[in-house]
């Protein structure tokens, strides 16, 4: 298999090396940490971008973390990755949120200075030994006997490598509206992708077609903060990653900043509603759905229309950025509605706009198409990530990078793929929710809800269950292994010693507090690091609903998740299938059972159909398992 389009010589660019290992496509999110994570593990890495200054831009909210987005930022950086780094060198606002709910469900959420994220991003990236980034569009996908072998670029020039990673974020054809108004890119700024979509097609892969939306930027000094109610950040604030906790010096790197709130009013209501008809999405200019968790305003106003205000934060961009961000208030309405709704909020009846809202619209590629290394079925050595993959949010982005870039290096390695179950982190839900089920019509956004093991999958823990992953790889290095395995066995030590004294039955008290029981015990009690004790108080106070959780989860895991399927299976033999459930199996190849199980729109007829197929066939639930 060989795309057509790709017939000139191979690579004589000033710079480049006719070949590489690995060739990232995209320095987004996801193509930032897909880049680093080959280099780091030793391969010589390419990494193509439109513009070098643009890469790792925060194209919307300037913000890192957030519900469930928190856990899959603390498991990337136990894994070895790079974002959670960069968010506290660069936070000026960072919050605990659901901090009054369980422990479970709490995240941390880091509001960064947008121009430094990207600066110090840019920074590691180009300083990376094994890197190397240049500027150029990337037009097609040279694929040959069904196994990936290099690129071609917007010249026409060829590049060879053993892996490809596409992260090409927005960018594939891709349309901007404002009103009535419509211009190709796929970023403010940034020009579009045009020809991988068709290279993409004549590979054989299928592709949709999805928007997303930004608010418009205000001028800072244009608001009235005075009259709004302010919203400081925690302090003092909890880093992100291993490597600040373990730095020496003062935390936090950057000023603080304080945020504000605001609320639509019935006068932002009326404006919206008179104007629908001028809005892109309503008149049915723009073809690809939204994240259904971050619609439009516009949208809002019309899918919830007996809510009488609509929540915005105002988020300035810097301790220096003249630019404020109003998350909430996405929209792609022509400038003057925009402008004239703005001014009926709270705080913003003089304000001023910088840069309108607007909506991209661009294809994605549906991961139904990916095993669960996110390595393209069709073509051997290609994988793709981020929100080609159709999923919202930089961080779901970054920790598919990460992981593509991990299994991308260690198969050219020729070693054995990096296996995480959905038992072990937020990240494998993310990975198998999207090889499994795909995307469902719309983009897709991580929740915790989403895994069954969530009251394991703990942000405080992300280091305990990763950590010796990202050790075996290479990403992460002795001495933060060595310190993550030394908190672990304080945990369990100290656990250990309440359940043995007794102390651990009172600990479950929601009224008792470890520091109690230490300010009780006084100088014979063991001094433990902070985090140790927190980690000691959750483990101890919800043992019981972890254990009822986790053997729930382990009798589904042990019958269904457990039993694999072998690649070749022929599912056109299985007896009795409808044409429908047939095309279901043989779109989405199950590797296991329990990912054929969750199938959407899988009836039960057919699931067993499956499973009486398998064991006439010699499959049994431990074959390969």
């Amino acid at each position: 298999m060989r795309d057509k389009a790709a017939v000139s010589s191979p690579s004589s660019v000033v710079g480049l090396k006719p070949r590489y290992d690995v060739l990232v496509v995209g320095l987004g999110h996801a193509g930032s940490e897909a880049a680093l994570a080959c280099a780091r593990m030793g391969l010589t890495t390419l990494g193509l971008t439109l513009k070098r200054e643009r890469a790792a831009v925060m194209s919307c909210n300037p913000a890192v973390g957030g519900t469930a987005k928190g856990h899959l930022v603390r498991e990337l950086d136990a894994l070895g990755g790079e974002m959670a780094r960069v968010a506290d060198l660069t936070g000026t606002h960072f919050k605990t949120l659901n901090a009054s709910k369980g422990p479970a469900v709490q995240a941390t959420r880091v509001l960064c200075d947008r121009d430094a994220y990207a600066r110090v991003m840019q920074s590691v990236l180009f300083s990376q030994p094994g890197l190397t980034v240049h500027e150029a569009e990337v037009s097609a996908v040279i694929a040959e006997g069904g196994r990936v072998s290099g690129v071609v670029l917007g010249d026409g020039t060829q590049v060879a490598a053993s892996a490809v990673l596409l992260t090409t974020g927005t960018f594939l054809q891709a349309l901007m509206h404002v009103g009535e108004k419509k211009e190709v890119g796929g970023r403010l700024g940034d020009e579009s992708a045009q020809g991988m979509s068709h290279s993409l097609r004549a590979l054989g892969f299928t592709l949709g077609r999805f928007k997303t939306g930004t608010p418009a930027r205000l001028v800072r000094d244009s608001i009235d903060w005075a009259s709004l109610a302010p919203q400081p950040g925690d302090f003092p604030p909890r880093p992100l990653s291993l490597r600040t906790r373990a730095a020496p010096g003062p935390f936090p790197h950057q000023p603080a900043v304080t945020c504000a709130l605001t609320y639509t009013t019935d006068a932002t209501h009326r404006i919206l509603r008179d104007n629908l008809h001028r809005s892109p999405l309503y008149q049915g200019e723009i073809v690809g759905r939204g994240p259904r968790y971050c619609p439009s305003l516009e949208d809002k106003v019309v899918r919830f229309s007996a809510r009488e205000r609509h929540l915005v934060f105002l988020e300035p961009e810097g301790p220096a950025s003249p630019l404020v961000y109003p998350a909430g208030l996405s929209t792609s309405l022509p400038a003057e509605v925009q402008l004239a709704f703005l001014r009926t909020l709270p705080g913003l009846g003089d304000v001023e706009v910088a840069r309108y809202g607007y909506a991209v619209e661009y294809d994605y590629a549906p991961p139904t198409q990916l095993h669960p290394t996110l390595e393209t079925k069709r073509v051997k050595g290609l994988y793709f990530a981020g929100q080609l993959n159709g999923t919202s949010g930089y961080e779901e982005a970054a920790f598919q990078g990460l992981y593509a870039g991990i299994q991308a290096a260690l198969q050219v390695k020729g070693e054995p793929a990096l296996e995480l179950g959905r038992h072990e982190a937020h990240g494998a839900v993310l990975v198998d929710e999207l090889v499994t089920r795909g995307v469902d019509g719309e983009p897709f956004r991580m929740f915790t809800s989403r895994s069954e093991h969530r009251l394991r999958l703990r942000e405080g823990n992300a280091d305990l269950r990763l950590a010796r992953h990202g050790a075996r790889v290479g990403l992460v290095g002795q001495d933060m292994a060595e310190r993550v395995d030394a908190r672990g066995r304080a945990v369990a030590d100290e656990v250990a010693r309440l359940k043995r004294t007794g102390l651990a039955a009172r600990l479950k008290r929601p009224e008792v507090t470890y520091a109690a029981l230490a300010a009780e015990g006084g100088e014979g009690w063991p001094a433990l690091a902070p985090d140790v004790v927190e980690e000691v108080e959750v483990e101890v106070k919800y043992e019981g609903y972890i254990v009822m959780a986790e053997r729930a989860a382990a009798r589904e895991a042990e019958a269904w998740d457990g039993w694999r399927i072998p690649e070749d299976f022929e599912y056109e033999r299985v007896r009795g299938l409808s044409a429908e459930a047939l095309e279901k199996f043989v779109k989405h190849r199950p590797g296991t059972v329990g990912q054929a199980r969750r199938i959407p729109g899988l009836t039960p007829a057919a699931f067993s159909l499956l499973l009486v197929a398998l064991k006439r066939g010699g499959v049994g639930a431990r074959a390969g398992g």
